[in-house]
């Protein structure tokens, strides 16, 4: 990350009123450094994963830095890390800034961090600058965001019961996990915010794919946050010896696997429009090198911005998959088991982003 000064432009007022302020880019380069020591890896990234213990000691410090920032630091019922700082018009709503701590397994130092972090520093040069917003401000670290988006469809009342007994990427289930880093799994129920209890919400990220980088785009204005479903997927033919078994009588679940994942990237890719699809988990049974595969299990992802795209991406690849499993004697079939629903920016957000960008020549 370049060391320098971002002016901003605060979210509680309008840009003609806005003071000009200036961030300690240093200060957020030293922090960032700081937080990513929890969980890093001999190749210079992190594993951070959600209710480990480097997570925990992670937020610790981060709620650490919040206190020096002048904000309330707190742990909500699901987990989150909520810090908030008054307003001068106290019963409104609050302006949201944040991102989440948790890596994926041997993730990057910015994906996440640089929201929270950056949210952080906004509220400290406020209190180093004397400026008090009319709207309260509130910095939060939603938790377990890697892996289920846990904490954040808790806030709006989306995380499933079931959820709770599914399995972290620690030993922990969800709901251990919650327990772990200081939530109640049991009254989930009361961290819910409804429509109007938060005036926007805002957040700094980095970019995850390359194609800011390659056109040499400093900064992207976000359309809206894409819509992702998951399913469990099953494929079972019938485990062989696979010395004694003649090619033409085997019923071979990796062979429909292989041919299934094929199907995926092809229907994502032939269609018009920017959706993905992913398989991200494959496990063979019985898993020995002698022995025709019985059955596979997988993961499908399929994200787009319109829900309406990933159900047609996910009914093309259905019935492909249908097709090659009957082709080659064996069984498929899709558990759902995730939803998150898209959700498209405020088009007002969009024009003080891009207004502001503009301003400073990004």
């Amino acid at each position: 990350m370049e060391r320098r000064e971002f002016l901003l432009s605060l979210a509680a007022v309008t840009l003609r009123q806005a003071p000009t302020l200036r961030i300690d880019g240093d200060r957020l380069h030293r922090n960032l450094s700081a937080l990513s020591r929890f969980g890093r890896t001999p190749e210079g990234g992190v594993s951070r994963v959600a209710y480990s213990d480097a997570d925990r000691d992670g937020r610790e410090l981060v709620m650490g830095l919040m206190r020096e920032a002048g904000l309330e630091a707190t742990i909500d019922i699901a987990g989150n890390i909520i810090g908030r700082r008054s307003g001068t018009h106290p019963e409104l709503p609050p302006i949201l800034m944040g991102s989440h701590t948790d890596s994926v397994p041997d993730g990057g130092n910015f994906d996440g961090p640089l929201g929270v972090l950056g949210a952080i520093e906004v509220a400290r040069t406020l209190q180093e600058a004397s400026v008090t917003t009319r709207h309260p401000l509130e910095v939060v670290v939603f938790q377990n965001e890697e892996n289920g988006k846990t904490g954040s469809r808790a806030l709006v009342g989306e995380l499933e019961g079931r959820e709770l007994d599914l399995p972290s990427h620690t030993h922990r289930t969800i709901g251990e996990g919650i327990a772990f880093i200081g939530g109640d799994p049991d009254r989930l129920d009361d961290v819910q915010r409804g429509p109007g209890d938060v005036a926007a919400y805002l957040e700094l990220h980095i970019e995850q794919g390359a194609i800011l980088h390659q056109e040499s785009i400093d900064i992207g204005v976000v359309e809206g946050i894409v819509g992702i479903k998951r399913w469990n997927v099953t494929i079972e033919g019938k485990a062989n010896h696979a010395g004694t078994t003649p090619m033409n009588q085997r019923r071979d679940a990796v062979l429909t696997a292989g041919r299934f994942i094929d199907a995926v990237h092809r229907v994502a890719t032939e269609l018009p429009g920017r959706q993905v699809a992913t398989i991200g988990k494959v496990e063979v049974l019985p898993g020995a090198p002698n022995v025709v595969a019985g059955r596979v299990d997988l993961t499908l992802e399929i994200r787009d911005l319109a829900m309406e795209k990933i159900d047609q991406v996910f009914t093309n690849v259905e019935r492909e998959a249908t097709a090659v499993a009957s082709h080659n004697d064996t069984s498929i079939r899709f558990e759902p088991y995730y939803l998150s629903r898209s959700a498209p920016t405020d088009e007002r957000l969009r024009r003080q982003v891009e207004a502001v960008s503009e301003t400073l020549g990004l």
